[in-house]
C-alpha cells in the first residue's frame, strides 16, 4: 500500500514536469512567487499596523 501512495505521488509531482532540470525550474519558480507574496503581505501588513497605531 505504501508503494502505491509512492508511485501515485511521482506520477503526480513528476506529470507536469518531464525532466529533472524541469522539476528545477517549477521548484525555483514556484520558490520565487512565494518570496514576492510573502513581501507584499509584510509591506501591507507594516503598512497597516502603522496606519492603525499612528494616532
Amino acid at each position: 500500500m505504501k508503494y502505491l501512495i509512492l508511485a501515485l505521488s511521482c506520477v503526480v509531482f513528476f506529470s507536469g514536469c518531464a525532466t529533472w532540470k524541469g522539476v528545477k525550474q517549477d521548484s525555483a519558480d514556484a520558490w520565487d512567487a512565494t518570496k514576492e507574496t510573502s513581501v507584499k503581505v509584510y509591506e501591507s501588513t507594516k503598512k497597516a499596523i502603522n496606519e492603525a497605531t499612528s494616532d
